[in-house]
């Protein structure tokens, strides 16, 4: 750039600054442009590798066989031993309980089978509904067929059972179904001799004594063995004073009971 001879020299100065500043930042435009230039490039390159890559098809895989070896005798196929087959747990069969009809003196024992039969075949019912319409298909005629009835009408009249519960169809079943005075006539039992063993073997009586002091409520040891004991045949409280290990203690019912049952069976 030429300037008029004129121009002071600070001016000049200025301007010979300015001027190469200039250039030196065309320079660096240039060198800039450059680098994206050949930065663009290179990823064209790339985006077109890729899609090649994308469009064409996959190359068939070439899988080497396996070297032949020579052997004198067959190679023979693992052994696998058989699978044990998964054995299936099987429930014994178990019988429904016998109708009822209203007797009190049956219905602790037709409850006590209804209970057993739930306990064994829980999977059989899925709600305390279905326990207790189970139970009441074997109502068949008396007092227990009324009184079923009436549970049913009471349905219909409310829309809903009035039983609930498996307890609360227990609790009300006990109050129709089970002797009235059953502590007082257990107690009145215990307190004669009807209860004795007599003619009965040891099991039996057993039962019957065992059925007859949880209706009474009788759970002090002494009581339950001095009852237990009189109700016996002379010959096994003998023999059981009499025995070569130590005599039960009047306190352990449970040594009695077990005491009595030995003898009976030897």
């Amino acid at each position: 750039m030429l300037l008029p001879a004129d121009t002071p020299p600070a001016v000049a100065d200025v301007l010979g600054y300015l001027q190469h500043h200039l250039q030196e930042l065309t320079e660096r435009q240039n060198a800039s442009e450059h680098i994206i230039n050949n930065t663009l490039a290179g990823l064209t390159a790339q985006i077109q590798q890729l899609t090649q890559l994308m469009t064409s098809p996959a190359p068939a895989l070439i899988v080497a066989s396996p070297p032949i070896t020579t052997s004198s005798s067959p190679v023979d196929p693992p052994f696998l031993a058989p699978s044990a087959p998964t054995k299936q747990r099987t429930r014994p069969k178990l019988p429904s309980p016998p109708d009822f009809s209203s007797e009190r003196t049956s219905g602790r024992t037709f409850l006590n089978s209804c209970t057993l039969y739930l306990r064994l075949a829980p999977e059989q019912f899925s709600c305390d509904e279905e326990k207790i319409f189970w139970t009441l298909a074997f109502f068949k005629d008396g007092h227990a067929a009324r009184w079923s009835e009436n549970l049913f009408h009471q349905e219909v009249d409310t829309g809903v059972f009035p039983i609930q519960s498996w307890a609360n169809f227990e609790q009300q079943f006990q109050s129709q179904f089970f002797p009235v005075n059953a502590e007082a006539d257990a107690v009145n039992t215990l307190e004669g001799s009807s209860y004795y063993q007599g003619n009965w073997m040891v099991d039996d009586y057993l039962d019957r004594f065992l059925t007859l002091v949880s209706d009474a409520g009788y759970t002090d040891p002494w009581t339950l063995v001095v009852k237990f004991r009189r109700g016996l045949k002379t010959n096994i409280q003998g023999r059981i004073a009499t025995m070569p290990f130590r005599r039960p203690a009047d306190t352990d019912p449970e040594a009695w009971y077990i005491a009595a049952q030995r003898i009976n069976q030897a």
